[in-house]
């Protein structure tokens, strides 16, 4: 399948990152382990099928994604839980929407319940992604559930050229940092952006905030 993403412009890793920022470190809650493994596995098999899709070596996709090789080997051979950050990056390298690196095959009627969403944890386990469209719905639209703890901030790279990001504050409240611009944010409002350069999501609050976050692509 031919990529409909732009590729990031990165240099070549010269060495791997170090382990805390590449791996979730975060405990799962009680019970979600069972949903962690069906999704380490979904993301392996998504991620080899890709890759050799493209014909990358491991050391190629290590270059356009800027995730170190040893740490693509350990995610395709199910001995890691990658974190929120190194997935996006991995998706972006390969030139796919993030929801085909974690999502199953599509089918004509699909129902995604509630707990069948595995969430994805930043790094330092204070921000949560949860999505919200079944796999297959549309390779231009995705669209996620985000809680931030009370004072977290979770910084994102730049997504394809072209990407764009609505979201909408559900509860709590919302520093949006796009550029040298920062955006303040109640519940009930809503801010769109272009997210092909560096962003970063801030909680500002003294409890947790949830937020919808809908990806648009245009290549």
């Amino acid at each position: 399948m031919s990529s409909r993403r732009s590729r990031s412009k990165v240099t070549t890793e010269t060495k791997p990152p170090a382990k805390p920022a590449a791996l979730r470190s975060a405990p799962l809650p009680p019970g979600d382990d069972a949903g962690a493994a069906e999704l380490t596995r979904q993301v392996a098999e998504n991620l080899k099928a890709k890759r050799k899709s493209r014909d990358l070596s491991l050391d190629q996709l290590a270059q356009a994604s800027g995730v170190s090789r040893a740490a693509l080997s350990q995610i395709e051979a199910q001995k890691t839980n990658p974190s929120l950050g190194v997935l996006w990056k991995i998706a972006v390298g390969l030139g796919i929407p993030f929801a085909e690196l974690i999502g199953g095959r599509a089918r004509a009627v699909t129902v995604m319940r509630r707990n069948e969403s595995q969430g994805l944890r930043s790094a330092d386990g204070r921000m949560e992604s949860r999505a919200l469209t079944p796999a297959g719905t549309s390779p231009w639209i995705e669209i996620y559930e985000l809680r931030m703890k009370a004072k977290a901030v979770h910084a994102a790279e730049a997504h394809a050229e072209g990407t764009h990001e609505l979201l909408i504050v559900l509860s709590g409240a919302l520093r949006l940092h796009v550029g040298a611009e920062a955006f303040d944010l109640a519940a009930g409002d809503s801010v769109s952006f272009r997210a092909d350069r560096p962003h970063t999501y801030d909680n500002p609050g003294t409890s947790e905030a949830r937020y919808h976050d809908i990806i648009i692509y245009t290549h």
